[in-house]
């Protein structure tokens, strides 16, 4: 095997464990709000993907596609990934939930299943594509220099 296919499983994988740490963030608050709270689907959906989505791009950025580039465009464009999936599945998983009466839980597990497996590829291809490993190059050019400027 490549040495450039074992770094691409490596990546796979780190994605696949940090969405797994963001899931139990997601499944967590969406318990807590959807148990606690007299909140409909939408709004406990919602804030959950919300939160899941910052803890997972901010370790996907830095550990899994140790990216240096432009952490604001990286974010506009994970935006943009988004702006497209929270609306399909907030209110597609609203309507399964509230008018074909499909269990939350099984709703949101599939929203995750989705989200995990298009957000690699979003964020592999498009948001990470010119930048991979550049915190890693960064960091070798500071060790191999000895300078004492940071780059991350």
């Amino acid at each position: 095997m490549s040495g450039e296919k074992k770094k691409e499983i490596g990546r796979m994988v780190k994605f696949v464990l940090f969405s797994i740490s963001a899931g139990v963030i997601e499944i967590v608050s969406f318990t807590l709000l959807t148990e606690l709270t007299p909140l409909p689907y939408w709004p406990c959906y919602l804030t959950a993907l919300v939160l899941s989505v910052l803890w997972n791009f901010t370790l996907n950025r830095k550990f899994t596609f140790q990216s240096a580039n432009n952490v604001p465009v990286a974010m506009l464009k994970v935006a943009l990934f988004y702006a497209v999936f929270t609306p399909v599945t907030t209110i597609g998983g609203n309507y399964l939930v509230e008018n074909l009466n499909w269990n939350e839980y099984l709703v949101t597990g599939i929203n995750m299943i989705l989200n995990l497996s298009t957000e690699y590829l979003y964020d592999r291809f498009f948001v990470f594509r010119d930048s991979l490993d550049t915190a890693t190059v960064g960091k070798e050019n500071y060790h191999e220099s000895g300078s004492q400027r940071s780059v991350s």
